[in-house]
């Protein structure tokens, strides 16, 4: 090699390690960029169930129709979760749908989920109308799909003991989760009384489900087993919370500091974001000695303040 040849290998070689060198520096300034944008992300969002008022609803005071921007307007929320009592006989109103889309649309507003209450028992004991309860679904399935949502809230109720209670809510929940992915939607399942509100036994019922499509949504306060037996909340959400793809922020009364009385909100967002989820958490107030819109927005502010507090 001549002396020309290996003075320009060598200036080949420098420019090589300056390029690798530099490729290393944008790649670290890339990831730094990354994890920085990440930790801007809240650590859950809010989100608002449409049940939080339903005082207001069937007292005619607020329109199906104008609860997007009544959330984004009056709330400053921008995702929403329907309940299908408030317009349950326009599942298959096309021209409805369409504006209830359109409007949340206008209003900037993600459009989350439909509640489904009154269609039947998914897990009844009488095979024909179990079968009837889970094709009275389909057609909300259809809906949640129109709006954009990723789901339907539906309830696991049967009769009968521990186990063949569990046998029939899976039983019925894994035909409509076969429905429901023909159709890209989950299908989840909320404790909401009965043998549901009992963790342990609705995540056995989801296990024995086994679809990726079918999961929980675990609410803070429906634990209510029957009339003589209160299940443990946080052992109820912790439970819950592996499989769940909402969560419903249940509150009812607070205290002076804006505490939630029933429940800690600190230590149940922890269970909460300790189980990885990071995805919107739904106002549901229920109380009666605030109003509908003081309920919501104490809700807020205290899911705020606890956002902070556990980012912190």
């Amino acid at each position: 090699m001549s002396f020309q040849q290996h003075a320009d290998s060598m200036i080949e070689r420098r420019a090589l390690l300056q390029a690798a060198a530099a490729g290393i520096a944008g790649a670290a300034l890339v990831a730094a960029s990354r994890t920085a944008a990440a930790d801007q992300q809240p650590a859950f969002k809010i989100s608002l169930a449409e049940w939080s008022l339903h005082k207001t609803i069937f007292g005619g005071k607020l329109d199906n129709r104008d609860f997007a921007k009544t959330a984004k307007q009056d709330f400053g929320i921008d995702a929403i979760e329907y309940v299908n009592q408030f317009f349950k006989d326009k599942a298959k109103d096309a021209g409805y749908l369409q504006e209830l889309k359109s409007r949340a649309g206008d209003q900037g507003v993600k459009t989350l989920l439909i509640m489904i209450d009154g269609e039947g028992e998914l897990g009844d004991p009488d095979e024909a109308k179990r079968i009837k309860a889970v094709e009275n679904h389909y057609k909300w399935v259809e809906a949640a799909k129109v709006l954009g949502c990723h789901s339907i809230r539906v309830n696991a109720g049967s009769r009968g003991t521990y186990e063949e209670q569990q046998k029939l809510a899976a039983d019925g929940l894994r035909r409509l989760s076969e429905f429901g992915k023909m159709h890209g939607l989950n299908v989840i399942v909320e404790n909401h009384g009965g043998l549901s509100s009992n963790g342990a036994w609705l995540a056995g019922v989801i296990k024995a489900v086994g679809m990726p499509n079918c999961g929980t949504l675990p609410d803070f306060g429906n634990f209510r087993v029957s009339k003589d037996e209160e299940y443990d909340r946080y052992k109820g959400v912790s439970e819950l919370m592996p499989f769940a793809k909402a969560v419903s922020a249940k509150s009812h009364d607070f205290d002076a500091e804006g505490n939630e009385t029933h429940t800690d909100y600190v230590r149940m967002m922890k269970i909460v974001l300790d189980a990885g989820y990071r995805g919107y958490c739904g106002i549901e107030y229920e109380g009666g000695k605030l109003s509908e819109p003081e309920g919501i927005l104490a809700t807020k502010k205290l899911l705020e303040r606890v956002r902070d507090k556990l980012r912190g």
